[in-house]
């Protein structure tokens, strides 16, 4: 197979891997293609010709296995393979740029490439270290997987991280999902990176697929355990309103609309709850009120006024809007409202979008692209658990949700966690379904409910087993209002107590083996020559 031949099978292999992602779910398609890239990228014969004519057929197959990788370029193999995978799987980063296309369009498609190319230098580095470090058909497929599960890692930390479309979220409708109780999803991208390497392990594909099919069932039957939600203990919480505006994005910030978008969301809290029910939180997006806070006061009295309308007296709420400070910084924020409609708590954005929210090194010619004046917002500086009227939650604000890791910032274990978004810049094809995936896996990682509001849908309650109730929320491009019960689990899981540690230290451990594997034979072959 020549280099051209490889990469063209690569960047093939990962853009069908891409599929297992929402909005398609094709996992039965995307784990045989991660099969295909490792296979591809760790063990695809080299040019025939690079072979000594006459030999045997099982002298060539050992000789195959045993050329130095190098010649066939597996760090460009791995670099195709990761452009398609991101490039199919980020495709809806050009949205955002389509807001105001006058504008910016022109960066769209610079965006995408650069994204995908950015992104899959983490897998050409991955294929790099593994043939440096592994030699033979089986070792190299295994290290190259879990090289590749420590990049995902890498990549998920490094320039404050970008964990989006993890290998372990094609499993979102499937049991698997269950495993990140135990592992947390790095963990589970470990186990799905390597259990995809081992019908690679023996010239016979065979013998390595019987392996990972029964490997595959356990896995199976374990997350589906984890998921079951009568063998945890659950508290009832009380019931919140989520209330969805479904403004578009292009006229979030006009003057002239947004009267008619406020007196939407008003109307929406307003509405009379169902009788007997009582309501004791109503919660609205990211930014749903576009005043800064040192203005929003009117608004947000109205706001607690419609509340007890329609929730009940008593009911609090909670809602996205700018904050500016003293020194004119300003805040992407979130703040409860009393019945009295005064703030009681403010919770500042700490994990802000790069290029999106703030510009890293202040590049002067990006200024435009920041969701603020000057460069963008301020970080906020801790990530906190905030009192409602359901307890002790903990505050996403749109991009937090991606990270696996944020959770662990906050010092206690919540009751549940709110995520707020504005999903408008995300499309209406791809970006919102995954945004929605990664806060199931968040849920089932920590076995907490999620109250999800978002701007433009989807707004939902997850279980704190990852389900969401397709019939009790509201889906993408609709206005509306749902009452949810919210209830949760007092029981912790694994992931919870261990954080991504465990699977840190496999991969260094696995690396540290293959380094000093390597070194002994260098001594070896050294010794020997002399």
């Amino acid at each position: 197979m020549t280099f051209r031949d490889s990469a063209f099978l690569a960047m093939l292999a990962g853009g069908a891997a891409a599929l297992g992602h929402a909005p398609f779910g094709y996992w039965w398609a995307a784990f045989p293609a991660f099969a295909v890239l490792i296979w591809v990228v760790a063990v695809g014969r080299a040019p025939a010709q690079q072979l000594p004519r006459g030999m045997p057929h099982h002298h060539v197959e050992l000789m195959a296995d045993a050329l130095p990788t190098p010649r066939r370029r597996p760090g460009w193999i791995a670099w195709f393979g990761g452009v398609g995978y991101f490039g199919v799987a980020m495709h809806w980063i050009v949205e955002p740029f389509l807001v105001d296309a006058a504008t910016h369009g022109w960066m769209a498609p610079f965006a995408l490439i650069f994204l995908a190319g950015g992104l899959a230098l983490f897998w050409a580095a991955a294929a790099v270290l593994s043939v440096r470090l592994a030699k033979g058909r089986a070792m190299r497929a295994l290290a190259f997987a879990v090289i590749l599960a420590g990049a995902e890692l890498l990549r998920g930390h490094v320039f404050t991280g970008f964990p989006w479309a993890l290998p372990a979220y094609i499993w979102a409708d499937t049991p698997l999902l269950g495993m990140v109780s135990l592992t947390g999803s790095y963990g589970l991208t470990l186990l799905t990176l390597v259990l995809a390497a081992l019908p690679s392990v023996h010239r016979r594909i065979l013998p390595g697929l019987v392996v990972a099919v029964l490997a595959f069932g356990g896995l199976y039957k374990l997350g589906e355990r984890q998921l079951d939600g009568r063998l945890f203990e659950r508290e009832d919480l009380g019931y919140v309103r989520l209330v969805q505006p479904n403004v578009p994005q292009h006229e979030k910030w006009q003057r002239d609309k947004v009267p008619e978008h406020l007196d939407r969301m008003l109307s929406l809290t307003a509405e009379p709850a169902r009788e007997g029910r009582k309501v004791d939180l109503v919660v609205w997006p990211e930014a749903a009120v576009v005043y800064p806070l040192d203005q929003a006061g009117p608004i947000l009295a109205q706001a607690a006024r419609a509340a007890s309308l329609g929730a009940g007296e008593g009911a609090e709420v909670i809602t996205g809007l700018n904050r500016r400070d003293e020194q004119g910084n300003w805040y992407n924020s979130l703040v409860t409202v009393g019945p009295d409609g005064l703030v009681r708590e403010a919770y500042d954005k700490v994990h802000l979008v790069p290029f999106g929210e703030y510009i890293p090194f202040r590049i002067e010619f990006l200024r435009a692209m920041a969701a603020s004046s000057g460069f963008g917002f301020t970080a906020g500086e801790e990530v906190r658990l905030i009192d409602t009227a359901l307890g002790r939650a903990l505050p996403l604000i749109c991009y937090e949700g991606i990270f696996p890791g944020h959770l662990f910032r906050a010092e206690e274990r919540p009751d549940y966690i709110l995520l707020i978004t504005n999903d408008a810049w995300f499309g209406t094809f791809s970006g919102p379904y995954q945004h929605l995936d990664q806060a199931r896996f968040r849920a089932v990682e920590h076995r907490l409910p999620v109250v999800r509001v978002a701007n433009t849908g989807i707004s939902t309650v997850i279980s704190h087993h990852g389900r969401v109730d397709r019939f009790s929320d509201i889906d993408l491009g609709k206005s509306g209002h749902i009452d949810a019960r919210l209830t949760t689990s007092p029981v912790p899981t694994l992931y919870s107590r261990t954080g991504d540690w465990p699977v840190l230290i496999i991969i260094l451990l696995i690396l540290g083996a293959l380094f000093l594997g390597k070194r002994r034979n260098s001594i070896a072959n050294g010794t020997r020559a002399s």
